[in-house]
């Protein structure tokens, strides 16, 4: 059976990134030592998923980081890469998933954005949420979930880091 965790880090407002996208606030807890259990959660995937302007993103500030794990950009341009881990999806977003659970992913790790994040909740996608709360107001910005559908959470863990993170990991209640 596949799960689909969403991994995220949001300001204490709620915010995963200012409104010019930038993420830069998020050093406010890097200390080179601690990783918020990333390394493991990221071991442990099978596919990547994001939105169109997340993968965007991603390539404007780095190389590709998630080489070898296969990875889908939900999208409505026609886009083209020579990589044979990304695999662009089209058109609506149960069938875009359905197609990845039927090529055999069972550890998918929904990396954002906001709006595909509000139509993976929304359809009862995301089986748990690990949210990393940094310790920041920005006041503005993107949403973690714009205009998402009311949906209730079971928390499962809390943890607190020296260096102000708070990491929550919640369940789905309601299931698909």
């Amino acid at each position: 059976m596949s799960k689909t965790t969403l991994y995220i880090a949001s300001s204490i407002d709620g915010y995963i990134a200012t409104k010019d996208h930038s993420v830069d606030w998020l050093s406010v807890v890097e200390d080179g030592e601690e990783d918020y259990g990333y390394n493991e959660f990221y071991n442990n995937m099978d596919a990547i998923v994001m939105g169109r302007k997340t993968y965007d993103f991603i390539l404007q500030h780095s190389d590709w980081p998630y080489a070898g794990k296969q990875s889908f950009v939900f999208t409505s341009q026609n886009l083209i890469t020579d990589r044979k881990d990304i695999e662009f999806l089209h058109g609506d977003i149960k069938t875009g998933f359905n197609k990845i659970i039927s090529s055999g992913h069972n550890n998918i790790w929904l990396v954002g954005g906001g709006l595909l994040n509000t139509e993976f909740l929304n359809y009862n996608l995301i089986d748990e949420i690990i949210l990393s709360i940094i310790p920041i107001v920005l006041g503005e910005g993107i949403p973690l979930f714009p205009n998402a559908n009311q949906q209730t959470l079971k928390l499962l863990q809390a943890t607190n880091y020296k260096s102000g993170l708070v990491q929550l990991k919640y369940e789905i209640d309601i299931k698909k």
